[in-house]
């Protein structure tokens, strides 16, 4: 190797060596405004340093924050790769196995226990993968990365309140990248408004309590304005000549309207004219399409996303 080259390698590595110095520099300087600032919350300090010393941020996280692909997926490869008979038969043993807390949580909260069920199979397949980051640290990193800051600040500030108050030892509060947490993905202010404590053991535990964690998916949905006495919606079939553009979320219209022009069960079974709201959805290519009500839009709060909600509403027809 010649001089020079060695010359410009050493540089470049002290170069390297110098910005991450700054960066850690930066990163504690961020942490010392965290705890002044969740003292004054109210946190304690043994919280606070259990949680918080010797933390550096993760470059695991940053590289997925900014690596979240475009949505690209069809209708039919997103419904595929979620409805599959495993996720289906899995779901049928889970709501018999949990149906006890399932009727449990749908007395409390009045929300169907096959959506429950559904959503648990779509979030963390029924419990089988929480995720398996620290969350104070992916909070933490991304607090301080400042694309988000503001947010991820707030959500940092709940994940140590949650752990002050003895909900989650801090080694057991592991999540997704983004912070999300426990069977139901809940972000730490979700948890903090939302999560309840169904079996009355005074701890809200999402991550290791089946009753917990059911019943805070409930509560969730029932917050939302989960109509229980309602479906989430319906396949249907299409007459010849719709018109593709009145198939929108925001068209809203009574079902007797769609029942006039033609809309109807794929088994040939009438609709019935009803005045309840509902609209049209064509999601994919291949021209399926559902009736959308009500409850449809409350799925979406817990995920805004059309393919989303079709596939908790199509999963929670199968899994009981």
């Amino acid at each position: 190797m010649v001089p020079t080259r060695r010359i410009l390698l050493s540089a470049a590595a002290l170069l390297l060596a110098s910005r991450a110095q700054a960066a850690s520099q930066g990163f504690d300087a961020f942490l010392d405004g965290v705890r002044a600032d969740a003292r004054r919350a109210g946190v304690s300090q043994s919280t606070l340093n259990g949680a918080l010393d010797g933390l550096r941020p993760n470059d695991r996280v940053l590289e997925l924050d900014r690596r979240q692909p475009e949505f690209t997926q069809t209708w039919e490869q997103y419904r595929d790769a979620r409805l599959s008979q495993q996720r289906i038969d899995a779901g049928r043993r889970a709501f018999a196995d949990n149906r006890a807390t399932l009727e449990a949580v749908q007395a409390r909260f009045n929300v169907s226990p096959r959506i429950v069920t559904a959503i648990w199979g779509l979030e963390t397949n029924y419990g089988g993968f929480t995720g398996n980051m620290n969350v104070i640290q992916s909070l933490a990193t991304l607090a301080w990365d400042g694309r988000r800051a503001s947010y991820f600040r707030n959500e940092l500030m709940a994940a140590l309140k949650i752990l002050d108050a003895g909900h989650v030892a801090p080694a057991r509060m592991r999540g997704s990248w983004a912070g999300a947490m426990g069977h139901p993905q809940f972000m730490p202010s979700n948890f903090e408004r939302l999560a309840v404590d169904m079996d009355g053991d005074g701890r809200r535990d999402i991550w290791d309590n089946r009753a917990d964690a059911l019943g805070s998916i409930g509560h969730y949905l029932s917050r939302s304005g989960w109509r229980d006495d309602e479906l989430w919606g319906r396949e249907v079939v299409l007459p010849a000549g719709f018109n593709p553009d009145q198939a929108r979320r925001d068209n809203m219209r009574p079902l007797r309207d769609w029942v006039r022009m033609g809309v109807q069960r794929p088994d040939g079974v009438p609709l019935p004219p009803l005045d309840m709201q509902a609209a049209v959805l064509i999601p994919g290519p291949s021209g399926q399409a559902f009736l959308v009500y009500h409850n449809f839009n409350v799925i979406r709060r817990y995920n805004p996303s059309n393919y989303y909600a079709l596939a908790v509403g199509m999963l929670s027809d199968r899994v009981a």
